[in-house]
């Protein structure tokens, strides 16, 4: 049986989550008020770089299974499913700004009254959010149409950034919140076909599913955090970084994912996330020490390497310039947001220095946020031209296996600043490099 579902919100997690559900044989419609979004969309150009996505949307849309509307009033009267898919930025305090998705739910309530709509809607949130959301929303709605038939759900989205068409396609898991056991055959029925190779369908209380998503990915950010954290102690003991890591992801306990040491994490997770729940847990009075420590040894992280840089150059940096590769927050992407190139590019413009900069895709975000202070390069060897250094902060795979020797004709001497490991310190000694990484015997 095909639903007829409402997406509200065209960002990475409202467009995959609704190209994906039209894939499966449902009708969709997403729904935004950026009016240009929807027009380009509509032409199959698509906002964000995700591998794999602008295929599908094409495809769901040319057969008509996916749509794009700025009338929200269309979601609500003729989906029986409506997805929440609403940004909850920090505020300054680290808590989730929660007043799109308040605001989307309060005009959904109001659709529902003038409307006169008496068949059972079913509200979903998918964004990330606080314990205690699902409930705002309910005591919202209760408010306006007292007696409703309308089921609010938690299903909080577990999509990895450049990965993110696998990830909702062939989900690990995937984790509904709800207070009705009525509900649950029919969001069941509606993933089985992304778990058809087994993968669990979890139904929890609301509570405990808005916190799964917070705790998963404070939980990975802490990992990333130990190995960065402990990468200082093994460049002072001499140790390798890389042979503990490999060590210790042998251990099925521990597991191989996430214990790259590097410059730290960014993205619109880990930092928004890490930040909101220790909010949360302060404002219980049940404060989360291991995630301060997370967020602070994150902060020192990129200080760490700013300082490496700084170094080098005998705390003189005016009048230099660096060559900058890579300015995702990782590859396979083109968001920016709290990207650790971004801190690196902001630290040597404070000390007077130039950048060139050069990412497969993301340029255009870069430009909005540092302007023509910076030069952008479409070739990533021209950044070098004249350049003091080069410093790779993103693992794009191109960076992998460059021409070294074209890199070291280019400097004005051999000095690169690995950011990410992706280098090997023997390879850049015996090519002549004056090489800085992470956690190693550079």
């Amino acid at each position: 049986m095909a639903y007829n579902i409402g997406i509200i919100g065209t960002g990475y997690v409202g467009l995959v989550t609704g190209t994906c559900f039209a894939s499966t044989g449902n009708n969709v419609l997403c729904i935004d008020n950026d009016v240009n979004k929807i027009e380009k969309l509509k032409q199959g150009i698509m906002p964000i770089y995700e591998p794999g996505l602008d295929y599908l949307v094409i495809k769901n849309y040319n057969e008509k299974r996916l749509k794009f509307s700025t009338d929200l009033e269309a979601a609500v009267t003729n989906c029986m499913m409506i997805f929440l898919c609403l940004p909850t930025p920090p505020n300054e305090d680290g808590s989730a700004d929660l007043h799109h998705l308040l605001d989307v739910a309060k005009d959904i309530a109001n659709i529902i009254k003038a409307k006169g709509i008496k068949e059972k809607r079913i509200l979903i949130n998918k964004s990330t959010v606080p314990v205690g959301t699902a409930e705002k929303v309910v005591n919202l709605l209760n408010k306006i149409i007292p007696n409703n038939n309308i089921d609010v759900l938690s299903n909080p989205e577990f999509l990895r950034e450049g990965f993110a068409v696998d990830d909702a396609l062939k989900p690990e898991r995937v984790v509904i919140g709800t207070s009705n056991p009525e509900i649950e055959p029919i969001m069941k029925a509606l993933y089985e076909p992304f778990v058809r190779s087994g993968n669990p369908i979890y139904f929890f209380d609301i509570k405990s599913a808005e916190l799964t998503k917070y705790a998963s990915n404070s939980f990975l950010a802490t990992k990333i955090s130990f190995m960065n954290d402990l990468s200082a102690y093994c460049e002072k003991v001499g140790a390798d970084i890389e042979s503990v890591r490999i060590g210790m992801g042998s251990d099925t306990r521990i597991g191989k994912r996430f214990l790259f040491a590097g410059i730290g994490y960014g993205g619109s997770c880990f930092p928004k996330d890490v930040r909101a729940l220790m909010y949360s847990a302060d404002a219980e009075n049940t404060p989360l020490d291991i995630l301060k420590a997370v967020y602070s040894v994150n902060s020192k992280q990129i200080e760490r390497f700013n300082q490496k840089i700084s170094n080098h150059f005998n705390n003189d940096l005016k009048g230099k310039k660096f060559a900058i590769w890579g300015l995702a927050f990782k590859p396979n992407t083109d968001d920016t947001r709290e990207a650790p190139a971004f801190s690196i590019i902001e630290f040597l413009l404070e000390k007077g220095a130039s950048v060139s900069v050069y990412d497969p895709e993301a340029m255009e975000n870069t430009k909005k946020k540092f302007g023509v202070s910076i030069e952008y390069v479409a070739d990533m060897y021209d950044a070098l031209q004249n350049a003091d250094a080069l410093i790779v902060p993103t693992e794009w795979g191109v960076f992998r296996r460059p021409e070294f020797e074209k890199i070291k004709e280019m400097l004005k001497s051999p000095v690169l600043f690995d950011g990410r490991n992706i280098y090997s310190p023997e390879e850049m000694k015996e090519l002549g490099f004056i090489y800085y990484c992470i956690g190693r015997k550079c």
